[in-house]
């Protein structure tokens, strides 16, 4: 078998790196560019600096908060909705709650604080963290814990159970794999770095499989996994069960294979230069959220809980030693 070898950004899918929650590219109505990066590990430099503050006060009376979905937008609106309207009620300001096209957009925007608050992948907001100092402030937890997992499942009817027994028989050379975005961190990052290490998978173009696709959502990866479109999809455990709670996907058609170590889940983010006092508040508001709705769609979340930098220390150093937080990973 031949044995792919870990290069500069290590050729995760041209790029499988950058997550969370979940974004491929182009977002479709029903196929969000969603949703579990670097060589330069600088903080901001003085010009960045400089930018942040001539252009910070645009519009200051809005606190803008930004969300790359992690499922299909039209999955996603209701919640967001609710979640704008709580967030305006409890900060007693304007809050505006939006959709942003890719990573690259999401993070200038924390970076240079065109935006107060950013729901982001673990990787996307490393990069921020290591341009500008964004901030880590909160999380979710599921089910009373605050990790997930990244996955790979199968269908029921293959004829293995274990990734293992899947690259033995028939062979990668048999099987259609599916990732997420091409900037998740469980849906591409973690799995694509587990099938580098087995040697199978460099990137989109050199792998040993019969084919790779990235289909841009973790949904979009379970429906096509559940109608054997694909042999195997690597998914986010969370956004899964929550799928399969919802109906939108049959648990009993599916199979998991292989399942990653524990990741902590995707972090809201805050500017660099965000007071104290506003963090509190924007905390206060987050961990008295029980609406449902809002719940539902980050994962099926039982509550929103206090985060920060350090508890995304190993994931830091990971992306460091495979020189994963460079911007220019990041998909436009």
């Amino acid at each position: 078998m031949k044995k792919f070898k870990l290069t500069g950004t290590i050729m995760l899918a041209a790029g499988v790196l950058l997550a969370g929650c979940g974004g491929e590219n182009e977002i479709a109505e029903n196929n969000a560019n969603l949703t579990n990066n670097e060589d330069n590990n600088t903080t901001a430099n003085d010009d960045n600096v400089e930018e942040t503050e001539n252009d910070a006060a645009v519009d200051s009376e809005v606190f803008r908060v930004a969300v790359i979905p992690s499922q299909s937008i039209g999955e996603m609106q209701t919640g967001l909705d609710s979640l704008q309207e709580t967030l305006t009620e409890a900060l007693d300001m304007p809050v505006e709650v939006e959709h942003y096209p890719n990573y690259n957009a999401v993070v200038e925007a924390i970076n240079y604080s065109h935006i107060e608050l950013a729901f982001l992948g673990p990787l996307t907001y490393l990069i921020a963290h290591e341009q500008s100092g964004a901030q880590a402030i909160l999380t979710q937890e599921i089910d009373g814990e605050p990790y997930y997992y990244s996955y790979m499942i199968s269908h029921v009817d293959q004829p293995w159970d274990s990734l293992d027994e899947a690259l033995e028989d028939p062979g990668p050379g048999e099987l259609d794999f599916a990732f997420g975005s091409i900037s998740s961190t469980s849906g591409s990052l973690i799995p694509g770095t587990e099938l580098v290490n087995r040697g199978v998978f460099e990137d989109e173009n050199n792998h040993e499989f019969a084919s790779v696709r990235y289909t841009g959502s973790h949904d979009v990866t379970a429906r096509v996994v559940e109608d054997q479109t694909v042999d195997i999809g690597a998914i986010d455990s969370a956004i899964y069960d929550s799928l399969v709670e919802e109906g939108a996907v049959d648990d009993d058609q599916i199979k998991v294979i292989w399942q990653s170590e524990q990741l902590y889940q995707y972090p809201w983010v805050v500017p660099h230069d965000m007071s104290d006092e506003l963090i509190g508040e924007v905390q206060e508001a987050f961990i008295n959220i029980d609406d449902p709705e809002i719940l539902r769609i980050f994962g099926g979340a039982s509550a929103f809980v206090e985060a920060d930098d350090s508890q995304y220390e190993d994931v830091l150093e990971a992306a460091r030693e495979f020189n994963m937080l460079d911007p220019e990973t990041l998909e436009d």
